[in-house]
């Protein structure tokens, strides 16, 4: 008579293979919920206010020459993505101080940032001859690198042509107020034809002897009265510019 087989006996530890794969799954669980609950609420808050100033229309979303997305700085606080108009301009008057000094021309050109934008005040001598609208040879190049900068931003320009008080009268101009205006104009036209800046952001305009910046009783005065300004726009006035 053949002996029955003996049955294996079943494995009754298997159960600690599914509650190890539980265990573990559970634990890093865990952790998960614990480096969630220790995020930095002021980076945050940080990236909430600066999101909500884009989308209010205060900020610019990419600064000159920076890179668009957030890093930290050496306390480990989250930078803004953002940047203010007038930082804008701050970044736009550094770059283009920094290429007037490379060009020799910081004792001629000055500039400042008003209510209204960045104003590059250029001496009406560097650009042209006395009474004379065309714009010298040497200064051609220069005004061009300059453009270089005024073509990293997409505000509006007005080339603003100013004088002294003193009548002018001869066969080419019958005023202070067209001299002016053509080298206003003249100055423009170089910049859409050599520095490739969008006609539809420049305008020229002509101020005569109207808009002193000194006292015209002196030739010093008179001296600085005679300019040409550059201004760019703050871009809270585009709504001044016909579009």
């Amino acid at each position: 008579m053949k002996r029955k087989k003996k049955e294996k006996a079943e494995n009754s530890e298997r159960w600690l293979v599914s509650y190890s794969d539980f265990m573990t799954l559970l634990m890093v669980f865990f952790v998960v919920l614990y480096s969630m609950s220790n995020v930095n609420q002021k980076k945050y808050q940080q990236l909430a206010n600066s999101m909500g100033s884009v989308f209010s229309g205060g900020a610019t979303a990419l600064g000159i020459g920076e890179d668009s997305g957030a890093s930290s700085d050496d306390t480990g606080e989250l930078k803004p993505l953002v940047q203010t108009e007038d930082e804008k301009l701050q970044g736009v008057e550094k770059q283009v101080n920094d290429v007037l000094n490379e060009l020799g021309l910081e004792d001629s050109v000055s500039t400042s940032i008003e209510e209204r934008g960045l104003v590059i005040s250029f001496n009406d001598s560097i650009f042209f001859d006395s009474a004379k609208a065309d714009i010298k040879d040497n200064m051609k190049d220069k005004l061009i690198s300059v453009s270089k900068v005024l073509n990293k931003i997409d505000n509006y320009i007005r080339v603003e042509g100013h004088t002294d008080n003193l009548p002018i009268k001869d066969n080419y101009f019958n005023s202070n107020w067209q001299l002016s205006s053509v080298r206003a104009s003249n100055v423009v036209e170089l910049l859409i034809n050599y520095g490739k800046i969008s006609p539809s952001r420049l305008s020229a305009v002509g101020y005569g002897e109207y808009r002193p910046i000194s006292d015209n009783d002196t030739e010093e005065g008179r001296a600085k009265n005679r300019r040409v300004d550059i201004l760019i726009l703050n871009n809270k006035f585009d709504g001044t510019e016909t579009k």
